[in-house]
């Protein structure tokens, strides 16, 4: 595996690359709160089938920095977007297939809704999708959020700045079944990436901007306006979820192909919570090769 780091716009991105030098590139979008580490079982059936995986760490986590002390921590959807667009293109690639969990899932969808000449492809896990702005969802889901009230909060905010460990290992614990998954050592390897200086301030900012807490980073407005401006999705997509994920409901992801107007599958994974890369990642990579073989990547 080889780590580099280049400047993307507003932040210097560290990403790992593994697999064939000459093979074709796929970029895997980690989630929250998470690190490349989530990807470690599913990077080598990638790689072992021709693929070169690319896997950045997203700003405010792990070694990625901002590149002016000064600007603003925002965690926008749109501002991880942005990032991943001049990561693209720093590295020279103007479309790839997009692998995405949580957070990443989130931009893939994005990119796909407002940006859809830069992916080829998409694969969205733990999140689904639906045209315009996001709502206040059902009941029972207001309840599985309750991480995301509660930074909405003073009180929560300043608990998260001064306990981010915590905070995010309670996630863990609360959003998937246990199992081998999760053990003290696992988590202990991401650990890290969340004591980077500026991952409280990007993650209150993601869930505060997106309830009201937080006003919008008025320079993200173009592309957030074009995102929810789409009607569907017309990249190729496959969703994976959770049949037992208490963080993003099952019920979720009911009727979701009404909004693809590509090639579209949906993979429930039975026990497993909201990591699916972590919990079942043989399954993971399996949906993913057959995914990218029906639509004609590699």
């Amino acid at each position: 595996m080889d780590v580099n780091s280049v400047a993307a716009g507003e932040v210097d991105i560290t990403y790992e690359a593994s697999g064939p030098d000459m093979g074709q590139p796929i970029l895997l979008l980690h989630g929250w709160p998470d690190d490349p580490r989530t990807f470690d079982g599913v990077v080598p059936t990638l790689n072992a089938a021709g693929w070169r995986t690319i896997v950045p760490y997203w700003r405010g986590c792990g070694p990625t920095k901002f590149l002016d002390p000064q600007a603003p921590r925002t965690g926008e959807t749109a501002a991880l977007a942005t990032d991943i667009l001049a990561f693209m293109d720093a590295l020279g690639f103007s479309r790839l297939p997009v692998v995405g969990h949580d957070w990443g899932a989130r931009v893939a969808y994005l990119l796909a809704a407002a940006r859809p000449q830069r992916v080829a492809s998409i694969a969205a896990m733990s999140v689904p999708w639906a045209p315009g702005r996001i709502g206040v969802p059902p009941l029972p889901q207001v309840r599985a959020f309750w991480y995301q009230w509660f930074m909405n909060t003073e009180p929560g905010a300043a608990f998260v700045r001064e306990n981010p460990l915590a905070f995010a290992r309670e996630q863990w614990v609360a959003w998937s079944p246990p199992g081998p998954w999760f053990t003290d050592e696992t988590f202990g390897k991401t650990a890290p990436s969340l004591q980077n200086p500026d991952w409280a301030a990007v993650t209150l900012n993601f869930y505060r901007s997106r309830w009201g807490a937080d006003a919008p980073d008025p320079r993200l407005s173009d592309l957030t306006r074009e995102a929810e401006a789409a009607s569907g999705i017309a990249v190729p997509t496959l969703v994976i979820h959770g049949a037992a994920d208490t963080c993003v409901l099952p019920a979720s992801f009911a009727g979701q192909e009404q909004h693809f107007t590509g090639t579209f599958r949906k993979v429930e994974l039975e026990g497993v919570g909201h990591f699916p890369t972590r919990e079942a990642p043989d399954k993971v990579a399996e949906a993913l090769l057959t995914h990218l073989g029906e639509v004609g990547e590699h």
